[in-house]
């Protein structure tokens, strides 16, 4: 899982499906119309966002991969729009223009949050042969440039049986592995792909199998298996977690939300971030939990959402389940995360200190610092900064143990090491609401005390200390 949240890589991934316009009018609505009864709706604002494969591509963004888009659209307005709305993110769009061809808008009248209710006005027939072998030929030029690739069909035509073929053929050639969110019952347009993500809803309309038990189940991923000749086979389900079928074995890893608001976008989170798990050559266990984590985060919010590591990494903390090490943090990762949390409103605590030889003294101590806020962040001495500090027979404990023992406390949420003889540079970074130092500070300027809102001292417990416990271990006392 480490390697996955590392993001000092980032991924290449293709995304080829079905495009389209998400377009939302916001309104209020206080009576209804003396013509027919209908609600009237008193438009206040309008929106747009990418939709259909577009979900897909803002998941991967959001997570931090390199993004390219490769789809057929219509020589329309709306087809500007889709090109405006991918422009504005940082992927590359490879985009095929039909000409009679209607891109996709769904558009949505909302009042109190709530649908009132929705039009569309799209084409649905297979893009035409010259737009599929336009396609492909787009596909040869730069297949080289990504890791793996994504088939989100939406069922809008530009995924036809010819196309998926052609792409999927193309790729095992190459040795780019291609994850398939299906459409319809004919999962035979989908042969030689790595995988497929059907829910279980629709993969008993693919199978005709219906899932009510073990074997089943069994029965359904094996069909799949051998109907579109896949690697593995897997079978969404929904609050019951991800099934795959590999080496003839079934595992299915539980899902891990603790709410559910809307599952709307879940399947698009899924498949992303299987997507960017497995472009980090990761097994696909460890991407079943990562995509299980990602969704867990997604069905918490309303409407179609986006999920970042951070939030994934928070998410798994809190379910107590992360590994210690992912609470060590860099001073880069550190600052994008204080930034992240503050946008939150979570109110974010820093402390800092040597912590040589954890003790009574300095659990109680941090715990009393959790207690002012939500998020805890312990600046620790290196060890070079200790022995300037403390002298050269210190520290007795090295860094990283030391930051090791201090991450696994449960008040503690992060670490990050410094070098300088004080924290001023990482305070400045964290931007702390909450500063806390000892007692023994009492009447002295507290460093940092100028960039943290406020600035809170706390009594050690009497007796306890490192100096005192490394006397005691040498006999001294």
């Amino acid at each position: 899982m480490k390697e996955i949240l590392d993001n000092s890589t980032q991924p290449n991934i293709l995304v080829i499906g079905d495009l389209m316009v998400d377009h939302y009018l916001w309104g209020s609505c206080d009576r209804i119309s003396p013509e027919a009864p209908v609600p009237i709706i008193d438009i206040k604002s309008e929106s747009s966002v990418l939709g259909g494969a577009g979900n897909v591509i803002n998941n991967l963004l959001s997570l931090g991969s390199q993004v390219g888009v490769l789809s057929v659209v219509g020589d329309d307005e709306v087809a500007e729009e889709v090109r405006y709305l991918i422009d504005a993110t940082e992927a590359k769009s490879y985009l095929i223009l039909q000409k009679g061809r209607s891109t996709s808008k769904k558009s949505r009248i909302m009042a109190s949050k709530s649908q009132i209710v929705r039009y569309d006005h799209e084409s649905r027939n297979n893009v035409s042969f010259d737009s599929a072998d336009k396609l492909y030929a787009k596909l040869q030029q730069i297949i080289n440039a990504y890791d793996i690739i994504l088939l989100s069909d939406y069922g809008k035509g530009v995924l036809t049986k010819h196309v998926t073929k052609q792409v999927i053929s193309l790729a095992n050639k190459f040795g780019k592995k291609v994850i398939v969110d299906p459409k319809g019952t004919d999962y035979t347009k989908y042969k030689g792909a790595y995988f497929l993500t059907p829910n279980k809803k629709e993969a008993e309309l693919a199978t005709g199998i219906k899932i009510e038990s073990d074997d089943t189940l069994r029965s359904a991923l094996d069909t799949l298996q051998k109907t579109a000749k896949l690697d593995l086979s897997l079978i969404t389900l929904s609050e019951d977690g991800i099934s795959v079928l590999k080496d003839n074995e079934v595992t299915i890893k539980p899902t891990v939300a603790r709410e559910v608001y809307d599952v709307t976008g879940a399947g698009d989170t899924v498949l992303a971030s299987l997507g960017y798990a497995l472009s980090k050559d990761v097994d696909i266990y460890t991407a079943l939990e990562f995509a299980n984590l990602a969704a867990g985060v997604v069905v918490g919010k309303l409407g179609s959402a986006t999920v970042t590591l951070d939030e994934i990494e928070e998410y798994k903390a809190s379910l107590h389940k992360s590994s210690i090490e992912l609470h060590i943090k860099t001073r880069k990762e550190i600052k994008k995360i204080s930034k992240r949390l503050k946008e939150q409103n979570k109110k974010v605590v820093f402390t800092n200190g040597c912590f040589d030889i954890l003790h009574k003294g300095h659990v109680a101590y941090l715990n009393t610092a959790k207690s002012y806020g939500d998020v805890l962040i312990v600046g620790l001495n290196s060890d070079d900064s200790v022995k300037r500090l403390k002298g050269e027979d210190r520290p007795v404990n090295g860094e990283e143990d030391r930051a090791y023992i201090l991450s696994a406390l449960e008040s503690v949420d992060y670490v990050v090491v410094f070098e300088e003889d004080t924290p001023y540079e990482l305070i400045s970074k964290v931007k702390p609401d909450i500063l806390v130092k000892g007692a023994d500070y009492e009447g002295k300027e507290v460093v940092g005390s100028d960039i943290a809102k406020e600035t809170k001292l706390v009594k050690f417990i009497d007796g306890k200390s490192t100096s005192r416990t490394i006397d005691k271990i040498l006999g001294n006392s």
